[in-house]
């Protein structure tokens, strides 16, 4: 496939890729790679805007745990919205009792119908952080009104005013719109339904099946490219990019999983089926190919977003070069490491040969001379050639 129908498949995907239109975008800072000077690369920047964007993110991916299918508190939001009733659910932290007014202590074990009863009257329901306990209900939120929120509701303002003040986690339910709004801290977070989230769950899956399929393609054909000594700085950077993009797929499906709870087994099976082998080969192709040290690499190809994916210029950035060599030459770790040699060995190969091509051409005596065993030498010999036969063959090695 040449780039510019890779391309115009990749903006294709661009334009449907996310399942979240109406979120904002996953990290605040943007960086693009292709500004960063050179000298920046090499010391394996990292943005810390990006690495607290990351932390905000699992955090807010374990409050939604709390709330996925199967849960006590889902099962009551469900029920709540069948019912057509309104509710405002918080759960307690330090200095909430500063700013609720009225109800009653309930003080009995968490259950979801006796949060459904709960919802029944106006006031919020006060949960404990451990989520076993209702301590009150029908209490009044009178968080700081100077506190800046989007909604008109008088609900939803406390609950966003409430969840900013304190930091907590507080799930508001519309009676008339019948939906479920989550707020953590700045974080607001429309419920969705376990039928919406398994249809975007599976057409995500869809997505990641048809791009397995491509980078499994393209990888046999790369194996051809590298025994043939024809490997240039594009055929990698396309590799990397397809494994890049599958793996920001797979990410959307891994927050479907979790959103999903206990009705996401079959969907995690195959995730990992999808993606049992595609970082593995993408870390050794990038072993093999980058300049730089593979967490350098990984770090500054993580940071970048799918549009800036797209630019194979970023890629050229992230692997330590600065123009588009035409031809570049394998190290031979991952060819070495299908024969199943001890690392030991595959260092003094590659200490020794510097790059795959000059091992594939070595004479017999020059393996001997490094290996100190000429069996062994031959042996490697047979199998690098029973190898390079099943490649042209197009067998996946």
């Amino acid at each position: 496939m040449d780039s510019d129908k890779l391309e115009e498949k990749n903006n294709n995907l661009a334009e449907n890729f996310n399942p979240y239109p109406e979120e904002k975008s996953v990290s605040d800072e943007k960086l693009i790679v292709k500004a960063l000077p050179e000298r920046d690369l090499e010391k394996g920047y990292k943005s810390v805007g990006d690495r607290k964007q990351k932390t905000k993110q699992e955090n807010f991916l374990n409050i939604i745990k709390l709330v996925a299918p199967g849960t006590i508190i889902r099962e009551a939001v469900d029920d709540i919205i069948k019912s057509r009733n309104g509710a405002l659910i918080v759960l307690d932290s330090a200095g909430l009792g500063k700013i609720i007014e009225g109800g009653f202590r309930v003080n009995c074990r968490l259950t979801s119908q006796r949060l459904v009863e709960l919802s029944k009257m106006d006031g919020a329901i006060i949960i404990s952080k451990d989520m076993s306990k209702i301590l009150s209900a029908n209490t009044l939120l009178v968080p700081d009104s100077d506190i800046p929120t989007e909604e008109t509701g008088t609900r939803h303002k406390a609950a966003e005013r409430t969840s900013k003040q304190l930091g907590t986690l507080v799930i508001a339910i519309s009676e008339r719109r019948r939906i479920a709004t989550l707020y953590h801290g700045d974080t607001r977070y429309p419920l969705r339904g376990t039928q919406e989230l398994l249809r975007r769950a599976v057409e995500s899956l869809q997505i990641l099946e048809k791009q397995s399929e491509i980078f499994n393609d393209m990888m046999l054909k790369f194996n051809v490219l590298e025994f043939t000594k024809l490997v240039t700085l594009n055929d990698v950077c396309l590799l990397i990019q397809r494994a890049e993009i599958i793996i920001k797929i797979a990410s959307i499906i891994k927050r479907h999983v979790i959103e999903l709870g206990k009705e996401s087994s079959i969907l995690k099976i195959r995730l990992r089926e999808l993606m049992k082998d595609v970082e593995r080969e993408e870390f050794s192709v990038i072993s093999d190919f980058s300049k730089l040290k593979l967490k350098k690499t990984k770090s500054l190809l993580s940071i970048l977003s799918l549009e800036e994916l797209l630019e194979i210029d970023n890629i050229i950035l992230t692997l330590g070069y600065s123009d588009k060599e035409s031809i570049i030459y394998s190290k031979g770790y991952r060819i070495l490491n299908r024969l199943g040699l001890p690392e030991k060995e595959i260092k003094l190969l590659m200490n020794d040969f510097q790059n795959l091509n000059n091992l594939l051409e070595a004479p017999a005596e020059n393996l001997t001379n490094v290996l100190k065993d000429k069996k062994k030498a031959k042996s490697i010999q047979e199998r690098l050639a029973n190898l390079k036969e099943q490649v042209i063959l197009g067998k996946k090695i």
